[in-house]
């Protein structure tokens, strides 16, 4: 079911009314409710994937007792490897299994060896890398002791599906998103007339420049061959402004529609393309994820604390898994290469940390104020 869809322009309401009118006086009952209209919109792409989902859900929600209820260490340790191991297989065998078996395939060819393993014939499950990235936050803040865990499973369960940021973001934390399940809501009209103004602005975005701009790329990549230089030059602008459509626009729609049911997202771009250099570039582009490889990875490999041939090392490694993370192709992993080569000027000269100021920072609009801070 999609944003964009007359599927979607029918469930929204409905569960509107229904949320505010019918199941507002208990916190359980709009909880439930939430959990069950998520589930309804997830399976409406194929009704498995709820398996799956479940299934991450189960065993983060109880991995999260048995952490916070047993006083050893290693067993914590134990559990928390567990959660890992789950939600990382399950993402590995679904999203990446193919590919790996693709590429040593590839690499025996390659000197002349033909091998014919079996691929799996399996179906991507929708949102299952932002999924898996929302639950393992939980996990591991709840193992290093920055949220206490969740005896309330539904709510738990209403958090990792919540459906207007289930597909595709923005990813959000325990720690922001899950209390808000845990805390009466009550209808507040300024909040959902904001909420309802980003839904219009998401949707101009994705389908008023996105969708035209994808008509005219699509075109020019399907025989480059074609065209002049000139004409592939723009076509590159085109496309920029197709994937800052695409992306941001998904993310003020799911924002925008979160306002309408009382829950506060946090903002996921920020004006990226105005940014004075690469390091703040990624500080606005696409907030939750990377902000999630930082706390998650690039900080437990030690961050920028050491030396600058550990930082460099850390740089790439975070920028391949972020290639990784978009896609099962190298495409996607020799992106994330070129991107680290782009962001080391910045990080030797220590110039990535210049700009920490976000222009417009969490509005729904930037104002002229905010340009004459650029």
């Amino acid at each position: 079911m999609l944003f964009n869809s007359l599927e979607f322009a029918i469930f929204l309401p409905i569960v509107f009314f229904c949320y505010w009118f019918i199941f507002n006086h208990s916190l359980r009952l709009q909880n439930l409710f939430l959990l069950t209209v998520s589930y309804i919109f997830y399976g409406w792409w194929d009704y498995r994937f709820l398996v799956l989902i479940a299934l991450s859900s189960l065993i983060d929600f109880f991995v999260g007792l048995l952490i916070c209820n047993s006083q050893s260490p290693k067993v914590k340790k134990i559990f928390l490897y567990i959660s890992l191991s789950v939600n990382i297989g399950l993402l590995g065998i679904f999203k990446y299994y193919n590919f790996f078996v693709e590429s040593w395939i590839e690499a025996w060819s390659m000197i002349g060896y033909n091998m014919t393993p079996s691929t799996l014939h399996i179906i991507l499950p929708v949102g299952i890398s932002f999924y898996t990235f929302q639950t393992l936050s939980y996990t591991i803040d709840v193992y290093k002791g920055k949220i206490k865990h969740t005896k309330n499973i539904i709510a738990f369960f209403a958090f990792i599906s919540f459906f207007p940021q289930l597909v595709a973001g923005p990813i959000e934390r325990a720690s922001n998103l899950l209390p808000q399940f845990c805390n009466f809501r009550v209808f507040q009209y300024k909040k959902s007339i904001d909420g309802a103004f980003q839904v219009l602005w998401g949707l101009f975005k994705k389908v008023v420049i996105a969708d035209n701009c994808a008509f005219f790329v699509n075109k020019v990549f399907e025989s480059p061959d074609l065209y002049s230089s000139g004409m592939l030059f723009l076509t590159m602008i085109f496309f920029a402004f197709q994937i800052y459509g695409d992306f941001s626009g998904y993310s003020d729609i799911a924002i925008g529609i979160s306002k309408l049911f009382g829950f506060s997202l946090k903002i996921n771009f920020s004006y990226p393309y105005f940014s004075r250099n690469i390091g703040e570039f990624w500080r606005r582009w696409h907030i939750s994820l990377t902000s999630w490889f930082k706390d998650y990875i690039y900080i437990p490999l030690g961050g920028s604390r050491k030396n600058i041939s550990n930082q460099i090392r850390n740089t790439f490694i975070i920028f391949i898994i972020s290639g990784f993370w978009h896609g099962a192709n190298w495409t996607f992993i020799f992106w994330g290469i070129y991107n680290a080569f782009l962001f080391l000027p910045s990080l030797i000269t220590k110039n990535n940390r210049r700009y920490l100021s976000i222009v417009g920072s969490n509005k729904s609009s930037v104002e002229l104020s905010d340009f004459l801070k650029i």
